[in-house]
């Protein structure tokens, strides 16, 4: 079971715990502690992360957005 915790966005600094790639998955356990995951070790881990997990902040549909047009002339 999970419940509503207050998460700030992921950024681009937050790293994955397993491998150090950038993290789109934030997991609050019981303990106070959090776990930082890429959408890769998410996937992998998920069932037992969803036994552990207190809360889940999730923004891995950030990879499936399309990049920003750029300004004509801009590269």
């Amino acid at each position: 079971m999970t419940t509503a915790v207050a998460s700030n966005p992921l950024t681009a600094s937050d790293r994955c715990d397993r491998c150090g790639a950038q993290a789109y998955l934030r997991v609050h356990l019981a303990s106070g502690s959090e776990l930082l995951f890429c959408a890769h070790h998410a996937r992998e881990h998920g069932d037992k992360l969803k036994t552990v997990a207190v809360n889940v902040h999730d923004e891995t549909g950030k990879l499936l957005e399309a990049p920003k047009a750029t300004a004509e002339g801009e590269r």
